[in-house]
């Protein structure tokens, strides 16, 4: 199904600018590493216009190379007020949505840069939203597509109401401001490298967001080997009907080298710690396996955009059946071994 056009309300209406001519700037945050979605916002930007990152702090050997590999020629890397820094009393304080939204804001003004590219984290989110505000700019949050239209003018396309409608965005705003979703595209460098500089830029903080005062953190290992969940191609996901044992589906994933989520009902349980859906993490993974999950509106919205789904569960008349690509009507516990079996001896048959 889809929706009308969306445009985005601005008090007046700009001329759109030739891509020839526009400036893309893709917000690296943190610079010490590249992530797969970060890689996507360079493959789209380069299709937009001239592509420049922004860091919060000074981007490795390793990761400059990598992004001279995908056409960037620029890095913008802020210089922030030490002292404001300090008084959050945190030290990764230049981390805070409201620092990176300032930082992001300001490089608009210093470069002229007409579109701004983010992941689709809830930190770059809202990092996006403060930015767009400072700047007055037309502001698109998790679009899944980002082009030009007839007119030249940005145009995002996007799902939603839990995946139902799909709508096109054009930004008419002199500046675009998106963060986009994971696995909107697949990572492709540069037809050629090309060299990238590191460009100092200062930014106040006076007229940013208040930074608020942290008074503790506790920061989530990433498990070694998996993706993350927001970022995961594929996800493997149990719900209830796992009854506590997430082993086959964990099983399933590391053959995949899948994420493992969760239903509510799951993560309620306290059997596992993540949960997709409408109120947890929202995935568009290009494969969706979900294992033993009954398909509550909750978690259709939070997985109904993934490019192919797979359904297990062992009651045919399940709701998630009635959205999936591929259904298996059986025990989770029988089917997810043997998908796993099967999938390894495939990958060491091509690997022999």
């Amino acid at each position: 199904m889809t929706g009308p056009t969306q445009t985005t309300p601005t008090q007046t209406e700009s001329a759109p600018v030739p891509a020839a001519n526009r400036t893309v700037l893709v917000l690296l945050d943190p610079a010490t590493e590249v992530r797969s979605s970060v890689l996507e916002l360079f493959t789209v930007a380069r299709s937009l216009g001239r592509v420049e990152a922004v860091t919060l702090e000074a981007p490795t050997v390793e990761v400059l190379a990598q992004l001279g590999a995908y056409g960037v020629e620029t890095v913008r890397q802020a210089e922030l007020p030490q002292e404001a820094l300090d008084a959050a009393g945190r030290p990764d304080a230049r981390h805070l949505p409201a620092v990176v939204g300032a930082a992001l804001a300001a490089a608009v003004r210093r470069t002229d840069a007409d579109v701004v590219l983010a992941p689709a984290t809830f930190a770059a989110k809202e990092a996006a939203a403060l930015a767009a505000h400072a700047l007055g700019a037309g502001l698109v949050i998790d679009a899944a597509s980002v082009g030009t239209d007839d007119d030249g003018r940005l145009v995002a396309g996007k799902r939603v109401f839990a995946g139902a409608w799909d709508t096109r965005c054009a930004v008419t705003a002199e500046v675009a401001v998106l963060t986009v979703r994971s696995n909107a595209v697949v990572p492709e460098p540069a037809p050629a490298a090309v060299p990238t500089e590191v460009e100092g830029f200062a930014v106040s903080l006076d007229g940013a967001a208040p930074l608020p005062t942290v008074s503790g953190r506790t920061p989530k290992a990433r498990t070694e080997g998996r993706p993350t969940l927001e970022e995961a191609a594929v996800v493997v996901a149990g719900g209830r009907g796992t009854g506590g044992d997430f082993g086959p589906v964990e099983e399933l994933a590391d053959a995949l080298g899948a994420a493992v989520g969760a239903s509510r009902d799951a993560v309620f349980e306290g059997w596992f710690d993540r949960y997709v859906g409408q109120t947890g993490v929202t995935v568009a993974p290009r494969l969706y396996v979900g294992a033993g999950i009954s398909g509550a509106p909750h978690h259709r919205g939070g997985m109904q955009a993934a490019q192919v789904i797979v359904a297990v569960n062992s009651d045919p008349e399940a709701p998630i059946f009635e959205i999936c690509d591929f259904a298996v009507v059986g025990d989770l516990a029988d089917v997810l071994p043997q998908a796993a079996a099967a999938i390894r001896a495939h990958r060491d048959g091509r690997a022999g």
